[in-house]
């Protein structure tokens, strides 16, 4: 059976990956290991990949769809996969105890790759999520938590998507104050941006963690904090991959922006606007002007 041929429809289960953002990022020092270390507020987007999974008698294997998947090779969907690698290790936690089971798993990858909005580790998650749940592992939050660490920096909060504080790198999680409604854009401009070498470009002193306030009452007190931090890879990821600074350009522009950022290491920026319907009209005149650009416009999860 083709790709084309699979109807995820039939499926028995489904879990969504949101985009995860960085509405903040600091780098705040360095381990003696080398790995950097971080303060960050992150939110998750409505924007995301979809993971769908078939029991079946078969060995457990990959499908890759989508706008985005289409762009991968085969191999892509192979053994170094973040979502076969955390189906392995899910399996390994579950053993005898667990209904482990073989058959199909199609990503829908809706997000670009590479792209600084967690694509790669909310899909890593999301399988997680469901395969503690097909297999009936029930693992508990901090072994799926333990797992999700040796992923990658963002698996864990991509586990858990929702608003809340990363630190150390990656794993040290603590809940965030809950954020008013408000609208999003996210726009990538097409060019995957390697977070080593963005890592590598960054200059300057290390970032201070944030003081964090323990609730806000309105949307003006999240930017009046929001707007006193930054990125700290910005800068780099702008020499990297300059279009960066056009997309943040062209998103400030937009009537209603409250504020316009990049996530992550890159390449992809958001805008923050008053409402959901206020992003969704600045995100269609966005890919109105824009059309190579992937463009996406609505509220958070």
């Amino acid at each position: 059976m083709t790709v084309a041929a699979l109807d995820v429809s039939t499926f028995a289960f489904t879990e969504a990956a949101p985009a995860k953002v960085n509405l903040y990022l600091h780098v705040t020092g360095r381990r003696a290991d080398g790995y950097h270390l971080l303060d960050s507020l992150v939110v998750f987007a409505g924007a995301g990949d979809v993971l769908h999974y078939q029991p079946g008698p078969e060995p457990l294997h990959l499908h890759i769809t989508g706008r985005f998947g289409r762009v991968l090779d085969a191999s892509a969907a192979g053994a170094d996969n973040l979502v076969i690698r955390a189906a392995q290790a899910l399996q390994a936690l579950g053993g005898a105890q667990a209904h482990v089971q073989g058959g199909t798993l199609v990503l829908e990858k809706k997000l670009p790759v590479a792209s600084g909005i967690g694509g790669g580790s909310a899909d890593a998650a999301a399988a997680l999520r469901l395969l503690d749940r097909a297999w009936n592992v029930q693992a508990s939050r901090a072994d799926l938590l333990a797992l999700a660490q040796t992923l990658g920096a963002d698996v864990p909060v991509c586990l858990l998507s929702q608003t809340m504080r990363m630190e150390g790198i990656g794993e040290e999680l603590t809940p965030a104050p809950h954020l008013p409604e408000c609208g999003m854009v996210l726009v990538n401009c097409g060019q995957a941006v390697s977070t080593p070498e963005v890592f590598r470009r960054r200059a300057g002193a290390f970032a201070p963690r944030a003081t964090m306030p323990e609730s806000w009452t309105n949307l003006a007190d999240v930017m009046a904090f929001i707007e006193q931090q930054g990125n700290s890879l910005e800068q780099a990821a702008c020499e990297v991959c300059p279009p960066v600074a056009h997309v943040l350009a062209d998103i400030g522009g937009q009537e209603g922006c409250l504020m316009a950022r990049m996530s992550g290491s890159g390449a992809t920026c958001f805008g923050l606007f008053a409402t959901p319907q206020a992003a969704r009209q600045a995100a269609d005149r966005l890919e109105d002007a824009h059309s190579a650009w992937w463009v996406w416009g609505g509220g958070l999860v």
